[in-house]
């Protein structure tokens, strides 16, 4: 179990992340739309997530938004490196109902993001842009290299939940236990 805090003058957040779960979270941001994603994330994924924040909501949602992701990519990272024993790389196809996205990451140490993803104007309060805010952070914070890609899609309710889920069974791949021994590289180091 990986616990980790954050506390700025925007935002103030626990969390405690075990990557060997059962897909369990409890998560309150004071952002129902962003619980939710977080939540799909959390079961799609098979980890353990206990999430609290209390942030600077009445300015707007970036900052709780980034902060998370920050937060729970360094607790990702803590949490897989050095990396042994695990499958490294994983991808998804998530279609929901007209939304197709895929995800395809390397568990590389080497922080990248590629996001080609049609996701701007509001769902619900939420903003659409940040979906690509949270993966950032996420994804180097966490040091790993993802490519999520809309394939199709209109609903901005569903292009962002698929987009989620796409990242959750990704990581869920890409954590899996390797038949192979060791360290999943060449270098015989990640």
């Amino acid at each position: 179990m990986i616990r980790k805090s954050r506390s700025t003058r925007e935002t103030q957040i626990e969390l405690a992340l075990e990557i060997e779960g059962r897909g369990k979270g409890e998560i309150e941001t004071g952002i129902g739309f962003f619980d939710h994603m977080l939540e799909s994330l959390t079961r799609h994924s098979g980890i353990d997530l206990s999430l609290k924040c209390r942030g600077d909501l009445h300015v707007d949602f970036h900052h709780t938004v980034e902060d998370v992701g920050i937060l729970l990519g360094t607790a990702f990272h803590d949490a897989l490196f050095p990396l042994e024993g695990r499958e490294r790389f994983g991808d998804a196809l998530i279609v929901m109902d007209e939304a197709a996205l895929q995800c395809a990451l390397d568990l590389s140490n080497r922080p990248f993001l590629l996001y080609r993803v049609d996701l701007h104007g509001k769902i619900g309060e939420f903003d659409g842009e940040l979906v690509e805010e949270f993966f950032r952070a996420f994804v180097f914070n966490a040091r790993i290299t993802c490519h999520i890609t809309m394939i199709e899609g209109r609903n901005r309710h569903h292009i962002a939940e698929a987009a989620f889920k796409a990242l959750a069974v990704a990581l869920r791949r890409a954590m899996a236990k390797s038949r192979v021994e060791g360290v999943p590289s060449t270098k015989g180091l990640i």
